[in-house]
């Protein structure tokens, strides 16, 4: 592929990381274009999308909006639904699927380009920790592959280059702490949105900033390391890094750390992946490591950051127990953002939803789905009762 275009779709395009996908491509013109774009609304966005690239496919989740895109746009061919999605997804003229959506929606149209032969840039990792164990089996069976977008799996990624699987000793992710890490237990019972909406690094959407603030966002990385990576729990490790220079660890059997550091810019993990395994010019803020100052490591607060121990929990007991954490997680956080629930209850939910699951070790592609479903119904009828 490094001979000729590479020809991108980018599924979740009028989101924070989907946006910044395509501020790539448009930095790219010689090397990258933008065939396909699918998202769930936002339609003046995507008309936005639509008028600076013109990309032959186009995919609105909900037929309403598919209907009034087409009528503002002049467009006949907008695809609507799931088959809309999927359409885009494992069409002929994409090379590479950015997967930029959180929702679970994307997981069909995700095993389907692998099978497809797809290459996968992920930046959702709701979809590995629901589904790292047959996404992983799929992307070896159809011999394709899947980078990733995420910061800190990418920063992994990278380290990785060249380090055998049997070199490896242990993997830490990192994370700034999000917005509350300095808030003792009595001050995060009184916090306000403002305060959990307001990153202290990255500037990125509401629900996965909301993760940050509970640090299930590292909880749920955990997971997606363990299956991307192909290493044990117990090999993997989360520190909070507040300065957020370094984003991640790799330790080696002989006492070699390997660490990647890089601005807190999420085109610079997007472009790698694109551009992989070639490193191509980009015009962002360079790192200066003589402004750093004092880089700071701790230990996770399992008792101030109850989601985090959820997770770890939920990735030992593995299969379908991920698939709930993340069902229930999500449903929770969305109810939080709409004013139904308060922040301390989010744990609260995941919690009481876990207890009434018996997981089921290697699931299906139905069973997965099922059991989200049955998560988010779960956690929806909580936080009803609790709302009357």
């Amino acid at each position: 592929m490094a001979e000729r275009m590479r020809r991108i779709a980018v599924i979740g395009s009028t989101g924070s990381i989907g946006q910044q996908t395509l501020d790539v491509i448009a930095a790219h013109p010689d090397k990258l274009r933008l065939v396909g774009i699918a998202a769930r609304s936002r339609t003046d966005r995507l008309a936005r999308q639509l008028a600076r690239f013109a990309p032959p496919l186009v995919s609105v989740w909900d037929e309403e909006n598919a209907r009034a895109l087409a009528r503002t746009s002049g467009r006949r061919d907008i695809l609507a639904g799931p088959e809309g999605l999927l359409a885009v997804a494992v069409d002929p003229r994409v090379d590479v699927l950015v997967v930029a959506s959180s929702g679970s929606g994307a997981l069909i149209p995700l095993v389907r380009a692998i099978c497809a032969g797809k290459r996968v840039a992920l930046a959702s990792k709701e979809l590995l920790v629901m589904a790292g164990e047959l996404i992983t089996r799929l992307v070896q069976e159809y011999g394709t592959s899947l980078v990733p977008i995420d910061s800190e799996h990418a920063a992994l990624f990278q380290c990785l280059r060249g380090v055998a699987r049997e070199e490896i000793a242990r993997l830490t992710v990192t994370g700034s702490g999000g917005p509350l890490w300095e808030r003792s237990a009595a001050q995060m019972a009184s916090v306000t949105r403002e305060e959990v909406l307001t990153h202290p690094k990255w500037h990125m959407g509401p629900k996965i900033t909301v993760d940050s603030a509970t640090l299930m966002n590292k909880g749920l990385e955990l997971i997606e390391a363990r299956w991307l990576f192909n290493v044990e729990l117990s090999r993997l490790r989360v520190v909070i890094h507040p300065e957020a220079a370094v984003h991640a660890f790799v330790e080696c059997v002989d006492g070699t750390w390997l660490a990647q550091m890089s601005p807190c810019d999420m085109r610079i993990p997007i472009q790698y992946a694109l551009s992989f395994p070639e490193r191509w010019p980009q015009a962002v803020q360079r790192l200066d490591p003589t402004r750093l100052g004092t880089l700071r490591f701790y230990e996770p607060d399992l008792e101030r950051f109850p989601c985090l121990r959820l997770a770890q929990q939920a990735a030992q007991a593995g299969g379908t127990a991920c698939v709930a954490l993340n069902g229930a997680n999500d449903t929770a956080v969305h109810a939080y953002l709409e004013g139904h629930l308060a922040f301390l209850e989010i744990p609260r939910v995941i919690a009481e939803t876990l207890d009434q699951h018996t997981p089921s070790a290697h699931p299906t592609l139905d069973e997965i789905i099922s059991v989200d479903a049955w998560s988010r119904r779960s956690a929806e009828e909580r936080i009803h009762q609790w709302a009357h």
